[in-house]
This record gives structure tokens, sequence and C-alpha cells, in this order.
């Protein structure tokens, strides 16, 4: 069976996000072919900053070191996040600054600045990603900044495949119908993985 993994990097845990997460989490359960765990990064205790970098190790808290075993079980990881100023809120860019550091995500080669190891290689990843503004103007403008730099810089970084990314939005002026609407196409994503 294959292990699915979401990540919901909202961090209110009563956001439209977490609808998304559960009906995500929803429809891969019809399925009942996969194995189906989950991070709620808001609902994790630690610290955001890698206050000392890579120049020494960061005491890993708890939260953290299951965050990193349910990664490393996980065959496909769907992020679910907001875009804020272009990109993921400050909170799950700390999380991921805390776990994907060297000897979990990526190894580098001694004596090389242009190559390394990427120890999550052979797992596939995709993006549900909410917004304020039209998708359209944010593909065609704003060149969907912040994701691509998720895409390339982290998750090709560290051997993560990106299949999707799905955008969601405008969120604020949205209306119930509407995100009734995405939550049924949220939804039968996840049962048609």
């Amino acid at each position: 069976m294959k292990n699915i993994l979401i990540i919901n990097g909202h961090p209110n845990s009563e956001s439209f996000n977490s609808a998304i997460h559960k009906a995500f989490k929803k429809g891969l359960a019809t399925n009942g072919t996969y194995i189906i765990d989950e991070i709620k990064v808001a609902d994790l205790d630690f610290n955001i900053n890698l206050s000392k970098g890579y120049s020494s190790e960061t005491i890993m808290e708890i939260d953290l070191i299951e965050a990193q075993e349910k990664i490393k079980k996980a065959d496909h990881i769907v992020w679910i996040f907001p875009l804020w100023w272009g990109t993921m809120p400050a909170l799950l860019k700390g999380f991921i600054d805390r776990i994907f550091v060297p000897g979990f995500a990526f190894k580098y080669h001694a004596n090389s600045i242009s190559s390394w190891d990427k120890l999550l290689k052979g797992k596939t990843t995709e993006i549900i990603c909410t917004l304020d503004y039209p998708v359209l103007i944010f593909k065609l403008f704003m060149y969907e900044g912040g994701i691509k730099v998720m895409r390339r810089m982290i998750f090709n970084f560290c051997g993560l495949k990106s299949t999707q990314t799905t955008y969601l939005g405008p969120i604020r002026s949205s209306k119930l119908e509407q995100r009734n609407k995405w939550l049924k196409k949220v939804e039968l994503m996840g049962a048609r993985m």
C-alpha cells in the first residue's frame, strides 16, 4: 500500500486550508488503497528559527523528529498552505528549515560545492495552495513566485519529484458556493490518486 502524507502548513487550524485538508483526506479514504498520515504544522511544538544555520547541529524537538519519520515513510507528500506575500507562511518555512537538514533531506559531498545526495529521492509531492487573487494573475504576472522556489529550490534539491500544483482562489472574495466547489474538487483529487 502506498503511504500518503498530508502536510497542512496553515498557522490557523480553523482556516479554510483545514477544510481542504479534510476534503482531500476524505477522498483518499474512499479509495482504501492508501495508508494516510498527516502533519498539522500549527499543532507542532518547535522553534521555527534555525538560529545557528547549518554551522552546528540544532537540537530537534520531538514533534520534528516524528515529522521526519512520517516523511521518511511517505511515498507521496501533499502540501496544503495559503500563499502569503507570494510564498508559504513563515511557520511552514520554519518547519522546512528545521526538518529538511543535512543528513535527512540532502547530504553534501566532501570537498564539493556543486554536488550532493538527494536523500528524499523516490518520493513524489504536490501542492494545494490557496491565494487571494485570481490564479491567472498569479501565473502570468507573478510567475508563480514562491511556488517555483518551493518546487525547484526545496523539492528538487532534496529529490522530491513534484507532480502537480493546484491553486484555489481568490479565497477572500469567494462565496460559500465556490468554496464548496473547491472542496468537492479536492475530495475528487484525493479519490482519484
